[in-house]
């Protein structure tokens, strides 16, 4: 059974080779000192790390339309894009890109010939692959710069002249990277954690096994913890006062017998107003401890911001959102899913987003 409930919430009263196995061994090594010298972040057996750090920039709006073309602009926004993340990339160029997309193209048309699944809907010819640099798209010096692919081809019964249509489409790209890690690496590494795709499941198989074959790389899903969520809404809602968020959408699903899927809509100004009131109590609260720090927003605010949330639903309809799971927020600006699944709506506040996510990529890599 899935029940839907919607709220408007107002600010409560009172609220606050064997060469290249070298390398690895090299790479390996380089990660685990660097996480083990970085204060923030502490290591696991199986990864990195599942902490996202506790104190973060409050968002900043970045004018990317004066350096991504608006073809590649309009790609970027309006596609929910697939999250996974990739371990640092052996030997891998930037200036080699022309010719990594003619060896993909051949990749697939080999592998398309061998049988495995990297058809896509109906029938197609030879397919074309372009890899490109997305200019502009870092925050340090430290950040490598995004790599766009996309695949293109045209179906077998097209006309002559009709062009080829676009497949599948995919970027990696590092965005604010932890810079301590990012200088350990052996220069041979090239770090583009977050992976993102759109198209086939069998496209996007292949293209990553060609990443993995001539980088020694390896992938992994990319899901989105509650708390990665949770940043999420309160980093989209600082945002309100510049760009209007539109509305504030939770969906919660509650453990119960049946289970129980709660949609959870929150007035857009109502949210502005309870987070604003939370901000300014607690600055005020660390300035006479003389601990404020300008524009960092805390993972205590947002932790009281969501459980302001769940009391106010719970005074309404006497459902405990605690016991269970955030799996989806979304406003104007974008929207994401627990298993990995994100969309991004405005560009002004794309970099934002990314950080997060790039964190998240490089707390998911295996040691």
């Amino acid at each position: 059974m899935e029940r839907k409930q919607s709220s408007v919430v107002a600010t409560p009263a009172g609220s606050v080779g064997v060469k290249r196995r070298s390398k690895r061994k090299s790479y390996r090594l380089s990660y685990r000192s660097s996480l083990g010298a970085a204060s923030r972040l502490c290591p696991a057996t199986a990864v990195t790390t599942r902490r996202l750090n506790t104190s973060r920039k409050a968002p900043k709006s970045h004018n990317i339309t004066e350096n991504v073309s608006p073809e590649h602009l309009a790609l970027l926004m309006k596609t929910e894009w697939q999250l996974s993340y990739v371990t640092p990339l052996y030997q891998f160029r930037h200036t080699q890109l022309k010719n990594y997309s003619r060896q993909l193209a051949a990749f697939i048309a080999a592998e398309r010939q061998q049988g495995l699944a990297v058809e896509v809907e109906g029938p197609h010819g030879s397919f074309k692959v372009s890899i490109c640099v997305l200019q502009g798209m870092v925050v340090t010096d430290d950040d490598a710069e995004t790599v766009l692919i996309q695949v293109q081809s045209r179906p077998v019964f097209a006309k002559p002249d009709e062009p080829q249509k676009p497949v599948w489409s995919g970027w990696l790209s590092c965005i604010g990277g932890n810079a301590e890690y990012l200088r350990s690496l052996p220069e041979d590494f090239t770090c583009l954690p977050l992976f993102c795709s759109h198209g086939p499941e069998g496209l996007t198989s292949a293209i990553k096994s060609w990443f993995q074959r001539n980088f020694d790389c390896s992938f992994g899903p990319l899901e989105l913890s509650h708390v990665s969520l949770q940043w999420l809404m309160a980093l989209w809602t600082n945002c309100h006062a510049e760009s209007g968020i539109q509305h504030l959408k939770m969906i919660w699903s509650v453990p119960v017998a049946p289970p129980l899927q709660v949609t959870y809509m929150v007035d857009p100004q109502d949210a502005w107003a309870l987070w604003d009131s939370l901000r300014n109590s607690q600055r005020h609260s660390k300035n006479a401890l003389g601990e404020l720090e300008e524009d960092n927003i805390d993972l205590e605010e947002v932790m009281m911001f969501i459980q302001e949330l769940k009391s106010h639903f719970y005074r309404h309809f006497r459902v405990d959102l605690s016991a269970g799971s955030l799996n989806q927020v979304s406003t104007a600006l974008g929207s994401a899913k627990c298993n990995g699944r994100i969309k991004i709506s405005n560009s002004r506040y794309m970099i934002t987003t990314l950080m997060l996510l790039t964190e998240c990529a490089l707390l998911k890599m295996p040691v």
